[in-house]
């Protein structure tokens, strides 16, 4: 595999150490082997290479490794123990991952929560209870067809040691989701987690994996890198045990994965828009603006993040957002906020300026966010929103803060155009409220989404309060869509000639 170029890892430094929380590689929970240190490698270097189950180096840690090379060895042999103990093992380990993440969710949640310091403590708890909705062995069906020449059969099975890295976002959603598909796959994986939730992603494992072990006997299903960095990601991609990779992450982890000549399903980054035409019911449309742009601060890649409304119509909408909690800033107090949320650089050549980001101000409540924009809120408002022009940087960037930007146009066509200007061609998520079909119809086609949510909040469209099943991993670069269990599989067809065709 060819190494990654220096100007790509500098890139990925400064996103993974800086994009979202900006804090050093946390220090997991230090695990208390229950076998003795291993004795000495031998100068030859080949047994880094065993990968059987008489290793001791591997015995005790229950997932949590200090290099990627020892956690890559662990789940290789997970894998194959996994392989021999069958169907009835990945069942085990999906309802063991589901009922703890419901168990522990407000221990957990606190705990990510404390350390992440972003988003909401109810969402954090929240996200654990929902990882019940994520699919799991059964998803898994084979196709079968027959005919004059025989039975062929196409079975979906493993590719053996994933490669995963997670989010300061949702770490531990992300994470305890990524192992119900992977496992129910066949699969074991490695995750390398973002630095800023490296702890609580590491306590999660670790009591999965002494769980799993209770029930199955395997003991390292599910590994993490305790202390995860750049060259830790590198590694994780070269080693010849990891075949599959799954990257959930801005663009330049996305950019990184995507270049290691490895298979990678890559969940980026996304700027859903919102149009608001003036068919919909403006009480509906302002409740679910509220409720899918505040969840958990505005961390979901999935969330609301501007909204086009017809002009019209606009002043009714924000009455009705008023009317359900939600504050409305003036222009002056939005400028203020946006200076304080932003930097501003020049642009070279003549380009335009570009906007960044302000870490301090992701996933902060909307207190924090009020006090920059100078304005008093009532406690417990979960929506700050105001009006701006299509180029505002609160349009254009996904910036992930508990405030939303209204921008008035003039036609459906405009709504549409400037919809898809703003999702930056990302084919992530889009939002509709509307009862014309044929509206609904023409911004679906125009923005070619992976999510297209019509006339309810964004997170419908992973099965919360909608049809459909959850995943915290949705791939739009790559394509795969909302991952589930199939997204982590090989086909493989078995074909059977002029035989056990009974009719």
């Amino acid at each position: 595999m060819s190494a990654l170029n220096e100007t790509l890892i500098r890139d990925v430094v400064a996103e993974v150490l800086g994009r979202i929380g900006g804090a050093a590689p946390a220090t997991a929970t230090k695990s208390t082997p229950s076998a003795p240190p291993p004795a000495p490698n031998p100068d030859c270097g080949c047994s880094a290479k065993k990968t059987s189950a008489s290793n001791p180096a591997l015995r005790g840690k229950f997932g949590v490794f200090a290099t990627a090379e020892e956690a890559c060895a662990a789940a290789q042999e997970a894998f194959l123990q996994l392989k021999e103990k069958g169907i009835e093992a990945r069942r085990k380990i999906e309802i063991i991952v589901k009922t703890m993440a419901e168990k522990n969710a407000e221990a957990w949640g606190r705990i990510e929560f404390e350390e992440t310091k972003i988003g909401r403590l109810d969402h954090k708890i929240a996200k654990l209870g929902l990882i019940k909705l994520v699919p799991g062995v059964d998803w898994l069906r084979p196709d079968a067809r027959s005919g004059d020449h025989g039975i062929t059969l196409e079975e979906y099975t493993p590719f053996g040691v994933v490669g995963a890295i997670t989010p300061s976002t949702h770490s531990i959603p992300t994470l305890s989701g990524n192992i119900v598909n992977i496992v129910a796959a066949g699969n074991a994986v490695v995750f390398n987690a973002h630095p800023s939730a490296a702890r609580c992603a590491a306590v999660a494992v670790r009591a999965y994996n002494e769980a799993v072990y209770r029930e199955t006997g395997i003991e390292n299903i599910a590994c993490i890198i305790e202390k995860p960095s750049l060259d830790s990601f590198n590694a994780l991609c070269k080693n010849e045990n990891t075949r599959l990779l799954l990257v959930t992450g801005g663009p330049m982890v996305v950019k990184a994965a995507m270049q290691t000549g490895k298979r990678a399903i890559c969940a980026g980054p996304g700027n859903p828009p919102v149009f608001v035409d003036d068919t919909c019911c403006p009480t509906r449309a302002a409740k679910a603006i509220i409720s899918g742009a505040a969840f958990d601060n505005n961390l979901l890649c999935i969330g609301e993040k501007q909204v086009f409304v017809l002009d019209h119509v606009a002043d009714k909408l924000m009455q009705r957002m008023t009317e359900n909690g939600a504050v409305k800033l003036t222009h002056a107090q939005l400028d203020s906020l946006t200076k304080a949320a932003f930097t501003i650089t020049p642009g070279q050549g003549g380009g335009c300026a570009q906007a960044h980001t302000n870490k301090d101000f992701i996933g902060k409540d909307t207190s924090v966010l009020a006090q920059a924009a100078g304005v008093n809120i009532p406690a417990g408002t979960q929506l700050l929103f105001g009006e701006t022009d299509a180029m505002h940087p609160f349009v254009q960037e996904e910036q992930m803060m508990p405030m939303i930007p209204i921008v008035r146009v003039k036609s459906v066509e405009e709504g549409i155009a400037k919809s898809l200007q703003s999702e930056h061609n990302y084919k992530h998520t889009a939002i509709i409220h509307s009862h014309d079909v044929e509206n609904i119809t023409a911004m679906a086609r125009a923005l070619d989404t992976t999510l297209f949510v019509k006339n309810g909040p964004s997170p419908a469209g992973l099965g919360l309060g909608g049809e459909g099943y959850l995943s915290f991993s949705i791939a739009t670069p790559t394509g795969e869509g909302i991952t589930n269990p199939r997204t982590f599989t090989r086909v493989r067809r078995c074909v059977m000639v002029d035989n056990l065709r009974i009719y």
